[in-house]
């Protein structure tokens, strides 16, 4: 590998950074309006489709994402939807506040589907999304695995996705679950690469948040949070007080990235950052304004 210069990392963590992504639920819109001075107009943000919020409040915090200047990308969760009626109607509300042209579909929560779509891959294959005005779809990904669906499965998934939406003239994004671990992250990367996907990447990662609120939604994502991994992240297991941030795992991330690229004509494609905002969108906003500060 060529070896990378001070200043490149620095631009290289910059352009990981520059033009991130953030997670909010349908509850979060006071704290999005708190936040709204530190988050660059036309940031996409995604709202979540939680089992203990209604049809309204999803719809009214995609519009409120909207109406303060931000991209709005709703959760479409396939297993919570009871019937195509149901989606329709979601999809329907949505493009009523110019919420639709960006969405996230995801297979969600539940065990079992509550209605007819057992994965998000069915929901894609409706040809609804269309209808409503949908131009990117975003699709999960598992750099560290998923606890409950095989390897094998998770690929064959990504590739039938990202394959249906091209067919359909959708464009697409890969968003991760957030992990604490750049190695298995950078080979997952590449993984996809490898497999002809070109499409954008969005890196999931918690911005600062309480520790124990983050292991807490490490151990419920089925994320690696062992002592090494966590170590590697910033925080020990052995001292759960106060707050982690993301600050070693993104300026490693991008450090990576820069190395890669370097090395080779087209590096690993177009990747940003994702960041679920656990300990406030607040205090992620300004985090990551701090950062870019940081890498001038």
């Amino acid at each position: 590998m060529a070896t990378i210069t001070p200043a490149q990392n620095k631009a290289a963590a910059r352009e990981l950074v520059s033009g991130f992504s953030l997670e909010m639920t349908g509850k979060d819109v006071p704290g999005l309006q708190e936040a709204a001075h530190a988050i660059p107009q036309g940031t996409k943000i995604n709202v979540t489709f939680l089992g203990n919020e209604d049809l309204d409040m999803r719809v009214s915090a995609a519009k409120a994402v909207k109406d303060l200047g931000f991209v709005p990308v709703p959760h479409i969760s396939a297993r919570r939807l009871r019937s195509q009626d149901q989606l329709e109607e979601f999809l329907g509300r949505l493009q009523e506040v110019g919420a639709t042209e960006h969405v996230f579909a995801v297979g969600g929560d539940p065990t079992e589907p509550e209605g007819p779509y057992p994965d998000s891959l069915s929901v894609i294959r409706t040809g609804l999304l269309q209808k409503y005005g949908v131009r990117e779809v975003s699709i999960a990904g598992y750099p560290e695995g998923h606890p409950d669906i095989k390897d094998d499965v998770l690929w064959r998934h990504l590739e039938d996705k990202s394959a249906s939406l091209k067919e359909q003239g959708l464009d697409a994004v890969i968003l991760t679950q957030f992990a604490f671990d750049t190695d298995p992250v950078l080979t997952w990367i590449k993984g996809v690469r490898d497999r002809g996907i070109d499409t954008e990447i969005r890196i999931g990662t918690p911005g600062p948040a309480g520790i124990k609120r983050l292991l807490g939604f490490a151990r419920r994502f089925g994320i690696g949070a062992n002592a090494m991994i966590v170590k590697k992240y910033g925080f020990s297991l052995t001292n759960l007080m106060g707050t982690a941030g993301p600050d070693k795992f993104v300026t490693d991330l991008s450090s990576l990235l820069a190395d890669a690229s370097a090395g080779s004509a087209t590096g690993y494609g177009p990747v940003k950052l994702h960041f679920y905002t656990f300990g406030g969108l607040l205090a992620t906003s300004e985090w990551v304004r701090d950062y870019l500060a940081a890498q001038a």
